[in-house]
């Protein structure tokens, strides 16, 4: 069993775990409005296994799909754009694309890579109540669709034998379509920065692993509604079994609770800390695609313990394909 996994990292498997984990690093814009309503720019869950494993050197590409569903009871009030609304449902589908590169050269004896994310997104959103001045109703709904923000990332990882260590650097440079009237928006209006750390204990010989990511989210104001995220605070996690050299099964789950309130002249609903958690099975495999070694991850969360946001499922999937150095 050594021999495989070994094997599976040296020919881009690491690679193709770094594409599942960065590549969904950007996709926050998808739930349900844009900057108010609870909607973090973290995307929960987009850490899982052999996230903090050192990327293979080389030019790659992830394909991203991702779908997520979800809904608030009227009980809840959220802010959309200038208004205050009661009784949130959401569906959005998006596809991403994520070419990366990991050159040769280490820092501080870890492995670079540096990767940029963009795509295009549906966001499906509609209110039980509007309950503001404005657009008084029993209800409302919105749909959008478009491309999405650009979203940099940088991370650098060490490995010693079962023990490997990540760290990353990411954020939002806001390029999306961004209406402050419109329920549904793709780009979320604002930058942010986000910045963290992970471990991965991976043992060669029983394919056991586990991992887990935390990190904290800086949100910048949105400068059309005046209004400003609080600080976010996150742990993705997992554990998986690898079944052979091709098949890899395992749990993945997430937290995320928001430490700071939000802010800004333009908010209507105060401090508006939300939380939410989540958990859900996961299953890989690893496969050659025209030559070239690809990984294809798929994984399905049920959220739970949610406060001040929506509360449902999401399912999305990666297929990522490591090109090396582009040598003939």
């Amino acid at each position: 069993m050594k021999r495989w996994v070994t094997a599976a990292m040296q020919t881009g498997f690491a690679r193709a775990a770094l594409g599942l984990t960065i590549g969904l690093t950007f996709a926050p814009w998808l739930n349900v409005r844009a900057d108010q309503g609870g909607v973090p720019f973290w995307l929960s869950g987009q850490y899982a296994s052999l996230a903090a494993l050192p990327a293979t050197p080389g030019w790659s590409l992830a394909v991203l799909p991702y779908y997520y569903n979800g809904s608030a009871s009227r009980s809840r009030t959220f802010q959309i754009g200038g208004t205050a609304s009661a009784g949130l449902e959401a569906n959005s589908p998006l596809m991403l694309l994520r070419p990366s590169y990991t050159p040769d050269a280490k820092i501080l004896g870890g492995q670079l890579s540096l990767a940029l994310v963009v795509g295009v997104a549906r966001n499906n959103s509609a209110v039980d109540l509007t309950v503001s001045p404005a657009n008084v109703g029993r209800g409302k709904s919105d749909s959008t669709s478009g491309g999405t923000d650009l979203y940099p990332s940088a991370s650098l990882a060490w490995n010693s034998g079962k023990h490997n260590w990540m760290t990353y650097l990411t954020g939002d440079i806001p390029t999306g379509a961004y209406d402050k009237n419109r329920l549904a928006n793709i780009g979320i209006g604002h930058g942010a920065i986000d910045a963290g750390g992970g471990y991965t204990y991976l043992d060669q010989k029983t394919g056991r692993e586990l991992s887990a990511v935390a990190g904290l989210t800086y949100n910048f104001q949105n400068n059309d509604t005046h209004y400003k995220n609080g600080i976010d605070s996150h742990l993705d996690w997992a554990a998986s079994q690898f079944l052979s050299a091709s098949w890899q099964i395992g749990v993945a789950g997430y937290v995320y609770y928001q430490l700071t309130g939000d802010g800004g002249s333009g908010n209507l609903v105060g401090s508006f800390k939300s939380r939410v958690a989540a958990a859900g099975p996961e299953v890989g495999y690893l496969f050659k695609l025209m030559g070239n070694q690809a990984y294809v991850n798929a994984r399905a969360y049920k959220e739970f313990w949610a406060k001040n946001r929506v509360e449902g499922y999401t399912l999305f999937a990666t297929l990522s394909i490591s090109f090396g150095r582009g040598e003939k």
